[in-house]
């Protein structure tokens, strides 16, 4: 059987930096540090964290007063923070750099007046959390349907953003629904649009012309990696969402000669290596990657942790000159 890896796939910058917030205040602060939600959408992340010390929480008011409190990748309201704040919990912010630039983005068009549409999936946390960053009228839609059943105040002052995990493809005939009702709107610039999404759903696209089959490793309440398996499946090849490598249904795999492997952006590289051993029950593999995308974005820890990593630093070389004198 021939396996064709997706290039790129699996973590995100945005991902890669939470996770490492979350280990770097471990080792800043010590156990127990508490998160609120999962850091990310995978449950083989959350367990090796919780391992480590770490608690997760849904709510804010599970946490003891002044402890240390980490914020999703996914973001956080403003009544979020405020509590947090009230209760002296010493919290660090590990949302996505991108996701911190959409909720800028909606608070900059509402301050200037405009009702605010937030193209997203409901109760998704990110959408939770970029609902309550913005003070002023904001509207959650979904769908076509939900452009056509918009009310707002003034059709001249109406602004568009978007759920990160969306695509370009994603929103295309929503943003076209709101552009043709309101002929106005402003909106964010294309490359704005979350670079992990677009790059990973063009490499499935791109991966469903050359296999027979595609197994997307990764969460089932990843709204990313369910969206990749619906890219799979509608660019015409069977593709399965795989949360645990080791229950794959063989059945999948009857009559396959090439199977495509991808990864949602939440999801670590041992678990596909996994699912590749887990295939390897079933068949000789003739392993490759295919051409794609190499990302090589990073993004920086947050300034409360830098300045902690400074002190540190500034206090073990004041060490070693203490015992050199």
């Amino acid at each position: 059987m021939k396996v064709i890896l997706a290039q790129p796939r699996g973590f995100c910058a945005g991902v890669d930096r939470a996770i490492t917030i979350v280990e770097k205040a471990l080792d800043f602060y010590s156990p127990p540090v508490y998160v609120r939600h999962e850091i990310v959408h995978n449950r083989r992340v959350v367990k090796n964290l919780e391992a480590q010390g770490v608690k997760f929480v849904e709510e804010i008011e599970q946490i003891p007063d002044g402890a240390i409190a980490v914020f999703s990748a996914h973001g956080v309201s403003q009544e979020v923070e405020q509590d947090a704040s009230q209760r002296g919990l010493q919290s660090i912010d590990a949302t996505c750099p991108l996701v911190s630039k959409v909720h800028k983005e909606g608070q900059r068009y509402s301050a200037k007046g405009y009702d605010v549409i937030l193209i997203g999936h409901e109760n998704h946390p990110e959408v939770e959390g970029t609902l309550g960053q913005i003070s002023g009228p904001v509207h959650l839609v979904s769908d076509v349907e939900g452009v056509k059943a918009l009310k707002v105040r003034d059709s001249q002052k109406v602004a568009y953003i978007t759920q990160t995990t969306l695509s370009v493809d994603d929103t295309r005939d929503i943003i076209e629904a709101l552009r043709e009702r309101f002929p106005e709107i402003a909106g964010p610039d294309i490359r704005d649009i979350c670079y992990a999404t677009q790059n990973r759903q063009a490499a499935v696209r791109a991966l469903a012309t050359q296999v027979d089959l595609i197994l997307v490793v990764g969460a089932k309440n990843s709204s990313n990696s369910n969206r990749l398996c619906e890219v799979g499946n509608d660019s015409g090849t069977p593709s399965y969402l795989v949360e645990d490598p080791a229950q794959i249904d063989p059945e999948w795999l009857r009559g396959k000669e090439t199977v495509g492997i991808t990864a949602g952006a939440s999801t670590p590289e041992e678990l596909v290596q996994e699912l590749i051993e887990t295939l390897r029950k079933y068949a000789e593999l003739e392993i490759s990657t295919m051409d794609g995308v190499e990302e090589n974005v990073h993004f920086g820890l947050p300034s409360s942790l830098q300045r902690v990593a400074k002190e540190r630093v500034d206090d073990a070389r004041k060490a070693v000159r203490s015992e050199a004198g």
